[in-house]
């Protein structure tokens, strides 16, 4: 017999087989017929008619045996219908196995045996022979038969499960019938709502909900929350929270789903019993009068063995002695227990499971005599030129990675072939969807090395290792191919940018330079012009730019809050003939314009002296904010560059001078000055941005004041190095050994920020040997021979003075000395001596240089210093420190020599005076020189707009118009002897600043802000001519205010302005929040000036007395 193989697939393959054995068989018989012609002659009729019968037989048993396979149950006939197919089913009781008895015929030699033994196991019916006779069923087993097949077809029946479980052992799930309902038990007829009524407030409650809800009790509490709710003792928008809580929270325990459990149900077969393996043995020894074996039916699942789970032999018939009695007798078939779980019942779609094409390709070529690949190639044969190509893709894939042996599903391989018809070869991934065995395939793929295992694995690792060391070298030449073009992308990107910047940059120097001797021609057209213009109506565009350069425009905070600090040039509006144009840096709300509009109506009001008499002036001044303001948040830009990027904001000026005189009053000059006075076609009242910028430093200054020969602080200017650095300090402190202290100035700073300052002599250790030979010398200390001992000496000591004790004054910009030394020797700087006194007064010149050459003193002050020595807050006017006589003078050369360097408009000198402990004399140094619009200009124009004062500056004295007398009707007497009254005081002083700040001021607005000042006496009597002005600057964080206070004396002026400044820091401010302001500074300094002014005054009046007192001694001696 052939051996079979063991697989659940191949059970047709194995009743074929035995076919071909039984053909076989019958072939061998007829040749040793033929060949031994001695011997006994077979009947050979006999023998084909047995042949058939086994045949015959065999597929009968087939067609039962693959209804086993596919869990099909045969149903038992009924008694008579199972006498009259006698006949017919005579041959399936015969032994289909036993095919080695033909060599000792009769067939039934060993059948009697066979059927005498008894059965060791228990027996089911499988199906029920003939009927009568000592081996058919009884009238009663039919009956039983009858009965476990309608059990068998009612699924709902309470014996269906027991019947299949013990006669043929499948496990049904447990089926409930819900179509029968259990009737409720009778019960009486309850008539009306079975629901309790929800309980209600009592009506008082209802009628007044302000009452007391009546408590609850615990019969309400048993109703639960809803009828709480509904009685109104629970608010309807309460917040609930049961406890305890009917949702509790667990930690869930999270698996890995790598370690989920192998369920072993019915293995590969899906739950389908056609997947069942039986184990099929045909031997000699099995076939011995024996009880009969019927097979374990397993899934065939893999054990732990490598083996399938199919080890009993199918059911067995032997042929019996008597063929008719067997005919008649009832095949019964021992049936083992299973001892795992059974599977569940079958679907019809089990049923076409066999129709699948299976086959396999070991090594890379398929097995084309296996029946199930003839059986597939049979079945495809219409599409078989398109499945052959697939087939050698297949086969050249397996066999490129030394795959043993694949299954192949022949259904997917046809789809495949059917998708990849037109000559289009599929990938590997494509390749492997129609393996079976597809995740072992994938395994042994994903090994590395595999693809060289093949045939042609040598060439392909070949190829492989040259391609990769190709790949390699043309990996390294692309890298150096691509860095060299992203090089010289760089240097061509750089180049253009080169060409195109140096071209642009000469077309704006081209541009400037059209721009300058455009503003040049302008300029000497304004000098020509300037008489009639000053004389006639003219339009006046106030630009306060603040033209620095980016590093210092940088640095500020609120910018644009500083360059609104010069809202007071409004008060040009004083000239009838003036109309003003400003540029405001910030835009302007109703609140600020609305006290503008009243500020400047008082102009009739002041020259009356009637507060009556207001006048509207919105009609002879515009605020234009440009709006590019907002463009350029963090570009810093000065106000002339957005005032040039804003096409409308010009379109408008030009609109509104249209056939008028104008003319441009910048601040700090800047080349987009220029840029917009030539897009206006306007003059400019100030000087060329170069000359500006130049003299406007503090090397610059140094220039302008020792061409104008006036007295400058022992100073060396343009120090541009460290060796220079230490040179200059050792030679002015070797000239000057009784000055102290040293004041390092950087050349392109403002406000006091660029300096630093260092005492010098005290720290040197040869200062007093230095001072014993300038004793020595004598006048000869002068001469650079004397003076070489002691400036080596000097020069030696100076780089450790400074490093040790150098220190910047404004510490926020330069955080140490060895950053401000940094900064000083980039862009250059002074090195000045400071006034060898504790008392130094600084006093600011306002000057103007008109076109026609006219040099006229706009205003003069004493500075007031708050949070350092050399930061400026404030000024009051006119000034009282020095002579007038004196500082006029000084002022005229200087702007003498300003002019001769082509200077024009408005400029500010700086000078400190104070008396020399040597001589006792009052020495008064210039000591800078800013060339633009000063804020005090601008407060100096309000003084006059809301006093309508005259200011004397060469005389520095402020007068006022006299009050106007109201005329009252007096009674005389005739002879009585009326007294004089005295004239009024016309003289005043004032103090002013805009760069008062307070953090709380934002918080109160402004009409606020004026009623708190009204409440507490704060503001500005027209017909005294004196009290408190403000200037709104900032409209946005409205942090930063002006103040100018007016007094009929200095004293008087600064005690009102420390005054207001306490009342407003009161005010907005509480004992937790007094916010950051500079007030305090402020009060404080104006404190030590009335100190020291009132020392003055006493020291005044006892010289007077002196001077009395000896001219009565004169007198007597006369």
């Amino acid at each position: 017999m052939t051996e079979v193989d063991r697989r659940p697939e191949d059970v047709g393959e194995i009743l074929v087989k035995v076919q071909d054995d039984l053909r076989h068989l019958l072939d061998q018989l007829l040749q040793r017929s033929i060949a031994g012609a001695t011997k006994e002659i077979i009947d050979i009729k006999t023998l084909e008619s047995a042949i058939e019968k086994t045949q015959d037989g065999i597929r009968a048993q087939s067609e039962k045996i693959l209804n086993v396979v596919n869990n099909r149950v045969t149903t038992l006939p009924s008694v008579d219908a199972a006498r009259s197919n006698k006949l017919v089913e005579a041959p399936n009781r015969e032994a289909v196995w036993d095919i080695s008895v033909l060599e000792d015929l009769p067939f039934r030699k060993n059948a009697r045996a066979f059927h005498e033994k008894k059965l060791s196991q228990r027996f089911t019916a499988i199906e029920p022979s003939g009927g009568g006779g000592p081996f058919g069923p009884s009238p009663g087993q039919a009956n039983k038969f009858q009965n476990k097949m309608k059990a068998i077809q009612d699924p709902t029946s309470n014996q269906n499960r027991k019947v299949l479980s013990d006669n043929y052992g499948v496990s049904l799930p447990l089926i409930v019938d819900k179509r029968k309902k259990q009737q409720p038990p009778p019960m009486k007829v309850v008539i009306g709502s079975t629901v309790d009524h929800l309980a209600v407030l009592p009506k008082a409650n209802r009628v007044d909900p302000q009452l007391i809800p009546p408590p609850i009790q615990e019969k309400d509490a048993r109703k639960g929350i809803l009828s709480l709710m509904e009685r109104g003792l629970i608010p309807p928008a309460a917040e609930l929270t049961l406890d305890p809580n009917p949702v509790r929270q667990k930690l869930v325990t999270m698996y890995d789903p790598r370690e989920r459990k192998d369920h072993r149900g019915m293995g590969t077969g899906d739950g389908i019993l056609a997947q069942v393996k039986m184990d099929l043995e045909s031997k000699q020894k099995d076939l011995v009068p024996a009880p009969t074996k019927v097979a374990k039916m397993r899934p065939a699942t893999a054990s732990s063995d490598g083996k399938t789970w199919a080890d009993s032999p199918l059911p067995i018939r032997s042929r019996g002695p008597s063929s008719a009695k067997s005919q008649k007798s009832m095949s019964l078939v021992p049936v083992k227990t299973h001892d795992g779980p059974l599977p569940p019942p079958t679907t019809p779609a089990s049923e076409f499971r066999h129709l699948h094409h299976r086959f396999s390709i070991q090594h890379g070529k398929v097995r084309d005599t296996n029946k199930d690949f003839v059986a597939f190639k049979q079945h495809y044969c219409l599409s078989w030129g398109n499945i052959v190509t697939m087939l050698k893709y297949l086969e050249r894939f397996l066999a490129s990675y030394a795959i043993p042996v694949a299954f192949i599903n022949g259904d997917k391989l046809a789809d495949l072939a059917i998708e990849y018809e037109l000559d289009k070869q599929p990938s590997h991934k494509d390749l492997l969807t129609v393996i079976i065995n597809i995740d072992d395939i994938r395994a042994l793929i994903s090994r590395p090395g595999r693809r060289y295992l093949g045939p042609d694995g040598e060439d392909v690792a070949a190829t492989k290792i040259q391609s990769t060391w190709r790949r390699h070298m043309d990996r390294l030449a692309y890298l150096d191919y691509r860095k060299k073009k992203w090089a010289a992308g760089v240097i061509a990107i750089s180049w253009v940018m080169h060409v195109k910047m140096a071209k642009i940059r000469k077309q704006l120097k081209t541009t400037r330079k059209q721009q300058l001797e455009w503003m040049r021609e302008k300029t000497q057209q304004f000098q020509k012009s300037w008489n009639r213009i000053k004389k006639s109506r003219r339009v006046l565009i106030h630009l306060p730019s603040l033209g620095y350069s980016h590093k210092i425009r940088a640095s500020f905070n609120d910018f644009n809050i500083q360059q609104n600090q010069q809202m007071s040039r409004l008060c040009d509006l004083i000239d009838p003939n003036v109309e003003i144009i400003y540029i405001s840096p910030v835009p302007m709300n109703d609140e600020t314009l609305q006290y503008y509009n009243k500020l400047l109506g008082l102009q009739s009001a002041v020259t009356s002296g009637n507060v009556e008499e207001q006048q509207d002036m919105s009609t002879r001044f515009k605020i234009i904010v440009p709006e590019a303001i907002n463009s350029f948040p963090t570009h810093s830009m000065c106000l002339a560059t957005l005032l040039k990027y804003s096409p409308r904001a010009i379109e408008r000026i030009k609109n509104l001078i249209a056939g008028k005189s104008a003319y441009i009053v910048p601040g700090v000059m800047h080349k987009d000055d220029v840029s917009v006075a030539q897009m206006l076609g306007l003059p400019i009242l100030g000087s060329e941005p170069e000359v500006a910028h130049l003299y406007s430093t503090k090397s610059g200054s140094k220039r302008i004041f020792t061409s104008a020969k006036v007295d400058i602080p022992p100073s060396d200017y343009d120090v541009y190095s460290l060796q220079q650095l230490h040179e200059s300090i050792a030679q002015l402190v070797t000239d000057n050994l009784d000055v102290k202290r040293y004041l390092f100035k950087l050349d392109d700073e403002v406000d006091g920020r660029g300096i630093a300052y260092c005492d010098i002599t005290p720290n040197l250790r040869c200062h007093t040997w230095a001072k014993k030979e300038s004793v020595r010398y004598g006048e000869k200390w002068t001469q650079s021979w004397a003076q070489e001992p002691a400036y080596i000496k000097i020069h030696a000591e100076i780089p450790d003075v400074l490093s040790s004790h150098a220190q910047p004054v404004n510490k926020k910009v330069f955080p140490s000395w060895e950053v401000f030394l940094e900064a000083f020797l980039s862009q250059g700087g002074v090195i000045e001596a400071c006034p060898p006194s504790d008392s130094v007064t600084a006093i600011s010149v306002n000057m103007l240089i008109e076109p026609n050459n006219e040099m006229t003193m706009v205003s003069c002050g004493d500075q007031i210093h708050a949070e350092t020595p050399f930061g400026c807050w404030g000024m009051s006017m006119p000034q009282s420190s020095v002579d007038p006589t004196q500082l006029y003078t000084a002022c005229r050369k200087i702007a003498l020599s300003c002019q001769q360097r082509g200077v024009l408009g408005y400029f500010t000198i700086d000078f400190v005076t104070f008396i020399d402990p040597n001589t006792m004399e009052q020495n008064l140094w210039a000591v800078d020189l800013n060339l633009w619009y000063d804020d005090s200009v601008g407060l100096t124009q309000l003084l006059l707009f809301v006093t309508g004062g005259k200011l004397d500056n060469r005389n520095c004295m402020f007068e006022v118009p006299p009050p106007i007398k109201e005329k009252k009707k007096v009674a005389r007497r005739r002879y009585e002897e009326l007294e004089e009254e005295e004239p009024p005081n016309t003289t005043r002083y004032a103090v002013m600043s805009t760069r008062l700040w307070h953090t709380n001021l934002a918080v109160v607005h402004y009409s606020v802000f004026f009623q708190m000042c009204r409440a507490h006496g704060i503001g500005f009597d027209i017909k005294e001519r004196q009290g408190t002005v403000f200037t709104l600057i900032d409209n946005y964080k409205r942090e930063g205010i002006g103040m100018l206070s007016v007094g009929e004396d200095l004293q008087g002026a600064l005690a009102s302005f420390a005054r207001n400044l306490s009342v407003i820091h009161q005010e907005i401010s509480a004992p937790n929040m007094q916010g950051m302001t500079n007030f305090k500074h402020v009060i404080e300094d104006i404190e030590g000036i009335l100190g020291t002014t009132i020392q003055n005054m006493d020291r005044k009046e006892e010289e007077e007395e002196d001077g009395q007192e000896n001219d009565s001694m004169i007198q007597d001696v006369e």
